[in-house]
């Protein structure tokens, strides 16, 4: 690596010693897709899009779910592979929070999970959950997993201190055929077990950094879409489609990352070169491959013109750049107001325009992208085979990240790593996570590989006729896994069951 690029070249500033012992964490993660899939190279053929464009900027394929699935079976999925893949005692388990924005219900929530999960239980001949469980929902787009686990470890630090707690995350990511989000969908759940003594990684929201700010119509599902005219023409169906505005969605993105993850820096005292001389891996959220190699350019670039005795780097970069150095440094010290700017018909103006042009030429270095390979390639090739999973997109990642790490044989233990996570309209949260001793037992169980097994690859047909809900050629036996049996339809004064979902396991 370029002496000049070297993460930490030129820092002076001293690292407070922190440690991960006596944190919580996560004991174990599960994975949960839907079989059928879409590869991003036949999507190309079929609508025209650049298969070698779209293959480096969002991956190489999405899940889709079937019409007996939805974000609660997901959910459920998840949650029993977890209990059976780690021979978890349910009646331990004294929280279970779902983290997603693609709920169907407005009035329950994790608790439709736990129903589901007792009674594949008592097929297989298992106790219950417990009946002292608690079972809340958190939505705040992409971020409300990590809202749920923020959650879990405190109720395992505090009032559930002999008792286990599991988080799912969970979320369905569908557009427009047609629209420029369409490649980015997806569809999974992440489960993740809590203990007070975790055998994974711990988690430090001690030195944890987060920040929010309010961006009005970033990436909205305002129920009065469905009854608007004009609103998804190509379908004709019951759909989460979001309303959104992408070169708007970036720069939320971008400045409420930048902000948490410099909090946290702040908290742990740490400049951004040293950190990321030290750090052994980031997970970011992750809609498509690109953006967290965006962010991270981002975050180098401002790390420069914060840093000490870095002006020659800097300086370097914008001249390639062609930027002015002191434009860098007063976005450095900006606070833009993104709604204000919106309102004013500013959208689609970059409010960090010269770090954003910085940024760009930076990715383009070598040293920069051996940067990449050592501190984000960990698990990063098989989450191009996800898609989106919006709130399970992180954890994916580090569930991935952990499974390689483990299966290449490295040293992780007790290493420095963060998860960013980001949820539009928007908030992120930026914490320190760390491998425990032994996690390769646990990373063992994860079992990424085989929750990718069995995939059905869709043809166009197909993929267009399940999209739209038209009539599908193509059958095949759900298995292990839950589905939904039936849709109520009573609608009468003495009893009423309109719309709800009845769900069934199937060994």
């Amino acid at each position: 690596m370029d002496a000049s690029l070297k993460p930490g070249a030129g820092f002076t500033t001293t690292w407070a010693v922190i440690t991960d012992e006596g944190l919580p964490g996560v004991s174990a993660m599960s994975l949960y897709v839907p079989r059928l899939r879409v590869p991003l190279d036949q999507w190309c053929l079929w609508t025209g899009n650049n298969w070698d464009k779209v293959r480096a900027v969002v991956g190489h394929s999405f899940r889709v779910c079937g019409r007996h699935e939805n974000v609660y079976t997901m959910a459920a999925n998840a949650v029993l592979r977890l209990i059976l893949q780690n021979e978890i005692d349910p009646q331990r388990v004294g929280s279970l929070g779902l983290g997603t924005e693609s709920s169907t219900d407005n009035a329950a929530g994790a608790v439709i999970v736990r129903g589901m999960v007792d009674r594949a239980l008592d097929q297989l001949g298992m106790p219950r959950l417990s009946r002292q469980l608690e079972v809340p929902e958190f939505k705040h787009a992409c971020l409300g997993g990590v809202y749920a686990l923020k959650n879990a470890l405190r109720y395992v630090s505090y009032d559930g201190r002999d008792h286990l707690a599991i988080v799912v995350s969970a979320d369905v990511a569908e557009y427009e055929r047609g629209s420029s989000g369409e490649q980015t969908q997806g569809a999974g759940a992440v489960a993740m077990l809590i203990e007070r003594e975790p055998k994974l990684f711990t988690v430090d929201l001690l030195h944890a950094g987060s920040s929010s700010d309010y961006r009005g119509p970033d990436f909205r599902k305002p129920h009065a879409r469905h009854f608007t005219d004009g609103y998804a023409p190509n379908t004709d169906r019951r759909s989460d489609f979001p309303v959104f505005s992408g070169k708007y969605s970036t720069y939320a993105y971008l400045d409420e990352t930048v902000n948490a993850v410099e909090h946290m820096l702040g908290q742990l005292q740490v400049s951004a070169g040293t950190y990321y001389e030290s750090v052994r891996g980031l997970f970011f959220h992750r809609p498509y491959h690109l953006m967290p190699v965006q962010a991270m350019a981002f975050l180098y670039v401002r790390g420069l013109a914060r840093g000490d005795n870095r002006q020659d780097e800097l300086q370097a970069l914008c001249a390639e750049a062609g930027v002015p150095v002191n434009a860098v440094l007063t976005e450095t010290v900006s606070t833009p107001d993104l709604y204000a700017l919106m309102l004013d018909g500013g959208a689609e103006n970059d409010p960090y325009s010269a770090t954003s042009a910085v940024a760009s030429t930076l990715r383009k270095r070598a040293s920069f992208r051996e940067l990449l390979t050592q501190k984000m390639s960990l698990g990063s090739e098989a989450t191009k085979q996800l898609g989106n999973l919006y709130s399970a997109a992180l954890p994916a990642w580090i569930a991935a990240g952990l499974e390689d790490g483990a299966e290449k044989k490295l040293e992780l233990a007790h290493a420095n790593m963060v998860a960013v996570g980001y949820g539009s309209g928007d908030a992120a949260e930026a914490i320190p996570i760390s491998p425990c001793n032994g996690f390769e037992k646990s990373a063992a169980r994860i079992g990424l590989t085989r929750a990718l097994g069995g995939a059905i690859d869709l043809n166009q047909a197909q993929y267009e006729s399940l999209h739209d809900r038209r009539e599908l050629d193509l059958t095949y036996a759900p298995r292990s896994e839950f589905v939904i049996d039936r849709v109520g339809t009573s609608y009468e004064s003495t009893f009423q069951d309109l719309s709800v979902e009845y769900y069934e396991y199937v060994k």
